[in-house]
Parts: structure tokens; sequence; C-alpha cells
């Protein structure tokens, strides 16, 4: 896509990165011009974001940071946030929808990275090594077979078949796995992997259970006492999601009874902010447990990779509007014309917006050489070109339609 000058220049266009973002982004936020960066290593708490995002116009985060609805009303001139992993779900997406505010993220650059270390948790789980691997680190020589196992014929149970589960059920079968999942969607099944329609079921079949679900009313505390009644004796649990999917009070208690022989968790109800602070959690000193800080997605390839994926659909609609991927602004798409200047209106999802539009325009003589309209339950989204020399006063113009947003001039 060819680059053009944009009506507000883009080295005066604020960014504010937070959480040690890529430098993968970074430099390709310089090289498409935008160079007044701010970069901060940790999160913010919300009062320290309200004073932050006054004049930015650009916030990248990862999931610690949470954007409220008090710091989207703080952000004067926010266009755009991008949430540089899986989820979105530290975002008000409907205070960012109501504004105008286009939020993208990287629903799959890290599926391999966490893919691969859940297969990695499988081996070392079955094969106890964590207990080993302390043992020997107190001096103890633990050489043992009893109730180590191969994967090789085992029963794989996925919750949640999306991205991340489908590879990990590929991987699993490579290894010799038997794999069977759970989706509340209907999902076409990879290899030999089979569908299963009850959760119980998927519970009582699997050797080793391990969640890739989102976060929401339907899968908080998913894996709860019963669930976990209605497994095998000796089970291996793995959550690498979400930390409220799983009751760990539940799954301690199980690990200690022995229902559960190990576990592998990297997601909490309530986690530190930054790297340092004190970590609790009722799985600690358990054996055969393995706890990580959540770093499913944390290898310096999936950075890098969710810092190209998110940074280019943000320059994509700061440049160009085009905000295919959002999850507030509608997905709009436009290829630029030669010798028009473009126009994107957000407005609230209103009838007559559109003919409001057009008449002003059209009342002034200014002609559409391509629009395009996509509305959501909230608000639309409209990209116009219109010709070079009138482009200002159809600005003007639409700034102060009825129900109007946010109106931007790009180029």
């Amino acid at each position: 896509m060819t680059a053009v000058a944009t009506s507000y220049p883009r080295n005066k266009i604020k960014v504010l990165l937070l959480e040690n973002i890529s430098d993968a982004a970074v430099r390709e936020l310089e090289t498409g011009g935008y160079t007044q960066i701010e970069r901060i290593g940790g999160a913010l708490s919300e009062a320290q974001l309200i004073e932050a995002v006054k004049g930015i116009h650009l916030i990248g985060i990862r999931s610690k940071t949470h954007i409220t609805r008090a710091v989207i009303d703080a952000a004067d001139k926010l266009l755009a946030i991008g949430a540089f992993c899986i989820g979105v779900n530290q975002i008000d997406l409907k205070a960012a929808t109501e504004k105008g505010v286009a939020v993208f993220n990287a629903p799959y650059s890290n599926t391999r990275s966490v893919a691969e270390l859940i297969i990695g948790l499988c081996v070392m789980l079955i094969r106890k090594i964590a207990d080993k691997n302390a043992a020997a680190h107190r001096g103890e020589w633990l050489k043992e077979a009893k109730g180590s196992f191969e994967l090789r014929g085992k029963t794989l149970g996925i919750i949640g078949y999306g991205n991340i589960g489908s590879q990990v059920s590929n991987m699993a079968e490579a290894m010799g796995m038997h794999v069977i999942y759970y989706d509340v969607a209907t999902k076409l099944p990879h290899g030999n992997a089979k569908q299963v329609r009850d959760l119980k079921e998927l519970l009582k079949r699997s050797n080793i259970v391990t969640l890739h679900v989102p976060s929401d009313a339907t899968t908080r505390n998913m894996i709860d006492a019963d669930a976990i009644k209605a497994m095998r004796k000796g089970s291996i649990f793995i959550n690498h999601s979400r930390g409220d999917v799983a009751d760990l009070n539940a799954v301690s208690r199980a690990l200690k009874s022995g229902k559960l022989s190990g576990a592998a968790v990297d997601v909490f109800p309530e986690e530190p902010e930054k790297n340092g602070d004190e970590f609790k959690s009722v799985l600690q000193n358990l054996p055969n447990v393995i706890l990580t800080p959540h770093i499913g997605g944390s290898t310096e390839e999936a950075q890098a990779s969710i810092g190209l994926d998110v940074t280019s659909k943000l320059i994509k609609y700061l440049d160009f509007g085009t905000s295919e991927g959002s999850h507030t602004v509608p997905p709009v798409s436009l290829p630029p014309q030669a010798g028009t200047h473009r126009i994107l209106h957000i407005h609230r999802n209103i009838p007559g917006v559109l003919g409001e539009i057009n008449s002003r325009l059209s009342d002034r003589g200014i002609n559409i050489t391509g629009q395009y309209l996509k509305t959501n339950d909230e608000i639309g989204y409209v990209i116009l070109d219109v010709e070079s020399k009138l482009s200002k006063e159809a600005f003007e113009l639409l700034k102060d339609v009825p129900g109007t947003v946010k109106a931007r001039m790009v180029y």
C-alpha cells in the first residue's frame, strides 16, 4: 500500500506503549513515520492511566493494563487502542465503541508458542519431572519409573478448539495421543480428533485436560469441584487460557487427595502487576505442579509477530481508515483513489445519518468518488473519498452532522 501524506502529520501523533511491547512494534511505527513514542515498562493503574492518556492518539497495551470507561473518557484525542496480546477482555469495548475508538489485537500470533508449551507440559507432568527436578536440587536421587508414563496412547481432552486448541491437537496426534475436544460451536476436526458434545464426557475419558477458552459468563469456574469429580483418577489438568475459568481451590484439593496427579497453571484470578511483586497461590508447594507467570505466549518470536500484526493494523487504520480486525469500529476497507482526499466519519447508529451526509455534500456540489458504510449495534462508520479541492469544505460540513461521534480527515 503506497504511503500518502496525512492531513495530521504522523510525527505529531502521540503514541503511548505500556508493558514492554516488542521492539519490532516500535520499529514498525517509526518506519511508518510515527516518532512521538513514549514507552513504559509495566502496567499503570486506572488513576495513572487517566493522567497518562491525555493528549494521546494511540495507546498500546498487553494483558495487565485495564482500559476502563473512565480511562477512555479521559482520553481526549484517542483514535485507537492496540492490545498486543490474544484477548481484549481488559478493555471496556462498549465504552470504546461509543467513543469511536478502534480496538485491535493479535488473536493468532502467539498460537504456536502456547501450543508448543502445552505439549512440553504434558510430557513433564506425565513423567513427574517437576518432582524429580525438585528432588535433584535438594540433593536427593529419585530414579524410579513408578507413576511415570508415555504420552503415546493416552487421551488428551481439549476444552476450546480454536486457534490454539486445534494446534495442540495436531501436535498431540504427532506424539501418538488420542485427541477429543469440546467446544460450544461445531468445529471441523484436525486429523483424527473427535468432537464430544458433553463436557463431562470429555472429562471422564481424558488422561490430560487442557483449557483454551475465553473468559466470559459461560466459562467462569467451568472447572469446579463437580467438573473435577467427573475426571479420571490420576488425570492431569492444564490451564493456560484465563485465570477465572478454573476454581483453583478445587484443583488444590484434588491434587492433595490424589484425584489429580499433576497440574500446570499459567493464569490466575489475581496476578501481580509487575515483575518482582509478591505472588501467592493455593497451588504453591504441591507435588507435580508447574506454575508459570502468564508466559504461555511469551517467546521472542511470538512477541515480534504480535508487534508486527497489531502495529500493521493500527497504521492501516491511522493512514487509510481501514478498520478490518477492529472489535469496536465496523470493518471497512476502501483502496485509496488518485486525486481525492479521504474523510472518516463515525456516528451513532441512528436512521438518516448517511442521507444527511450525502445531502450536505450534494447541496454544495461536492462529488463523492468513493464511499463505504458499515454499522454495528452502536455506531456506523463511513469512509468517503471526495475531490481534493473541496475536501476541507466537505470535512467542515460533516463534523456537525447530527449523531456524529468522531470525524477525521486522513489525507
